[in-house]
């Protein structure tokens, strides 16, 4: 089998913006990839082209062997699974926690008239526990914490057994507590040979999970490193990529990434002087 993601020189743009710019990049099967970069590096832009979600402007996306432009995105979109703060917007407060899952196996977000086999209800039930959320699944979707509402949102996103699962900043808006129990969950799906190719979008090097093997690094829309985690998470080309001189460190398997002493040395002996002279102005 081929590459599962393929972009090919791929760029965007939206008016005068170039969003991504020649764009090359692939995932083959059972390799579980981080995206990662700041703000504005295009994390999200590329989640988007791999659902299926939106085309370039030019090169190509080839998602599961077939090309954007030459194949009906609704026969795609329920081999890609995907989770994001933009779903999470579209998913009815009022809806019942199992039937928020269940309804991904027709790529709805609410009940209507659908009808669904005791199979797909264990399915989904089965999943909801997986994830540790299955004591939820009479609850209201509106009435869940964040971090359950993004745990049941995987398991959604899991439902029509995908081929690729996409996580966009799944540890966003998570305390500490939340975003290591996701964390957790997260690392045994990784580790599970069953499940789908994983791509998870991240500021962050600290939300990598345990059982990730691969990282695409981008700094305004272009490619600053891809490959394994460790030939990608270096203090080169971290800094490069966030505009700030860094130290990496690792910790069985996870990443921490902060500001070099060097820098922070830097910047303390240049407003030190600043502080000195305010003080001097009061006294």
């Amino acid at each position: 089998m081929g590459d599962v993601l393929e972009l090919n020189d791929v760029s965007v743009r939206r008016g005068a913006k170039l969003i991504l710019d020649r764009v090359s990049w692939s995932v083959d099967e059972g390799e579980r990839w981080v995206v990662l970069g700041p703000n504005g590096a295009g994390k999200t832009t590329v989640i988007q082209l791999v659902a299926g979600r939106l085309h370039p402007t030019s090169g190509t996306v080839d998602i599961i062997g077939e090309r954007l432009g030459q194949v009906d995105v609704a026969e795609l979109r329920p081999l890609v699974g995907l989770a994001s703060a933009a779903l999470d917007q579209r998913l009815p407060a009022g809806e019942r926690v199992l039937d928020v899952v269940l309804t991904a196996s027709y790529g709805m977000t609410g009940r209507w008239r659908e009808q669904y086999e005791d199979v797909d209800t264990a399915r989904a039930a089965a999943l909801l526990d997986a994830f540790g959320v299955g004591d939820l699944a009479e609850r209201t979707y509106g009435t869940l914490s964040s971090g359950e509402r993004k745990r049941v949102q995987i398991a959604r996103a899991l439902m029509p057994d995908p081929e690729v699962l996409l996580l966009d900043e799944p540890a966003a808006g998570l305390d500490l507590g939340g975003r290591e129990e996701l964390m957790g969950a997260l690392a045994e799906l990784a580790g599970d040979r069953r499940s789908p190719v994983l791509v998870l979008v991240t500021h962050h090097v600290e939300e990598i999970p345990p059982g990730f093997t691969h990282a695409l690094l981008l700094r305004e829309g272009t490619v600053e490193a891809a490959g394994p985690l460790e030939e990608v998470l270096t203090p080169q080309h971290l800094s490069r990529a966030f505009g700030l001189e860094l130290e990496v460190e690792r910790h069985r398997d996870r990443y921490s990434a902060r500001a070099s002493r060097a820098h922070a040395d830097d910047h303390g002996a240049h407003s030190a002087p600043d502080a000195r002279d305010a003080r001097d102005a009061l006294g």
